[in-house]
């Protein structure tokens, strides 16, 4: 296995402490799996997952979120009358399984449906207005700003 060396990118970025480990589960993780899953980007903040569970009900799966990590599982009661059936070939899978999602800051999950066997996961990200770009004035050596409207300079000389 190959390992990556993160430090690099750390010395100019601040906060991101969290992503290194989860790269490197990220590469750790077989792609692939049981259920097969889609993620579509639907635009800038608008996600959605899209999973095959043929076989599976409503109250078949689970999902459920926790420190932004999204859970999807799934377990299905075999029935007396699938016991006693004989397959010459079984390639539609209605095992349990358990899939993991590690969802960024301020994503949530805003809705789940299930349509032709396929679970669709719809999310959404909410950046709070507090951690929105905004930009900040630069005062010159007498107090008033550099860049800004009369409202601003009047607003300070008045101070």
């Amino acid at each position: 296995m190959t390992t990556i060396d993160f430090s690099p990118l750390f010395r100019s970025m601040i906060g991101f402490d969290r992503m290194a480990p989860s790269l490197e589960n990220a590469f750790r993780n077989e792609a692939g799996g049981y259920p097969p899953y889609n993620v579509e980007v639907e635009d800038e903040n608008k996600y959605r997952i899209t999973m095959a569970v043929a076989g599976f009900a409503e109250g078949d799966l689970n999902l459920e979120t926790k420190e932004n990590l999204l859970t999807v599982t799934g377990s299905r009661q075999q029935d007396d009358d699938e016991e006693s059936r004989r397959y010459l070939y079984r390639g539609i899978a209605t095992r349990s399984f358990e899939r993991r999602f590690q969802l960024a800051d301020y994503v949530k999950v805003v809705d789940a449906r299930l349509e032709n066997g396929l679970l669709h996961i719809d999310l959404v990200r909410e950046v709070p207005e507090a951690m929105k770009p905004r930009k900040i004035e630069i005062r010159g050596d007498n107090g008033r700003y550099i860049e800004g409207t009369d409202t601003q300079e009047e607003t300070r000389a008045a101070a």
